[in-house]
């Protein structure tokens, strides 16, 4: 439901709720005998509930179909109101992640309808409720400076972050913002080491990093 200047999804009017869908995705899981899975969705702000509730029906759902299996739920920010947070939270994922995307000044341009004080919030809110792995990811090559890569990075160390992914934008189609800079390895390197030595318990960070790469390692 949202326009998005980096994202291949198209925004419009989404289908109704498919109740089905948690016992879906957890029979899918199942299947592939998954032993850390990755679960996401789009933004849901049609949805009196932001969709948090079907959200946490799927965690409850692959809990009883797959007890050995751990989750990372990568959420939407629910527009910040608590309550919805909250029922993710109730379901206890192993980890919660919520994308900053990008650096403040540009926040406008590259998410639209998010706040970047808002996505902070939400990432505040789970650590000060007791979510035990914190999460968060960040595109380079929008045209961000090194000292506002910096800045994003001690912003999100103060809300207590643990886990931070760093890679290259890369642009989906000629409708989306175009690529400002290739980053190269080694300021990729130097991010690594400056996160490392913020307290992030893991920093991943290269061209070809995105949100899900080595999850399963980020549970240690």
């Amino acid at each position: 439901t949202r326009s998005c200047g980096f994202c291949g999804v198209k925004t419009g009017r989404p289908d109704t709720i498919d109740w089905d869908e948690p016992e879906k995705v957890a029979r899918s899981i199942k299947l592939m005998a998954i032993k850390h899975a990755v679960i996401t969705s789009v933004d849901r702000d049609d949805l009196k509930d932001m969709g948090s509730i079907v959200w946490a029906e799927t965690v409850k759902a692959i809990r009883r179909m797959n007890p050995d299996t751990t989750l990372e739920t990568l959420i939407p920010d629910f527009q910040g109101i608590e309550r919805h947070i909250d029922r993710i939270i109730e379901v206890h994922p192993e980890v919660v992640s919520h994308n900053m995307e990008t650096v403040k000044r540009l926040t406008r341009e590259v998410r639209i309808q998010a706040k970047y004080e808002r996505s902070l919030g939400v990432l505040k809110y789970l650590k000060e409720q007791g979510i035990k792995r914190t999460k968060s990811g960040i595109m380079l090559g929008l045209g961000e400076t090194e000292a506002e890569v910096i800045q994003t990075l001690e912003d999100l160390r103060s809300v207590n972050l643990d886990i931070v992914t760093i890679g290259q934008y890369l642009q989906p189609s000629k409708r989306h913002l175009p690529v400002k800079e290739f980053i190269l390895p080694e300021q990729f390197q130097k991010y690594e080491k400056l996160g490392l030595e913020m307290g992030f318990r893991h920093v991943e960070s290269g061209a070809l990093v995105r949100s899900s790469y080595k999850a399963q390692k980020h549970l240690t």
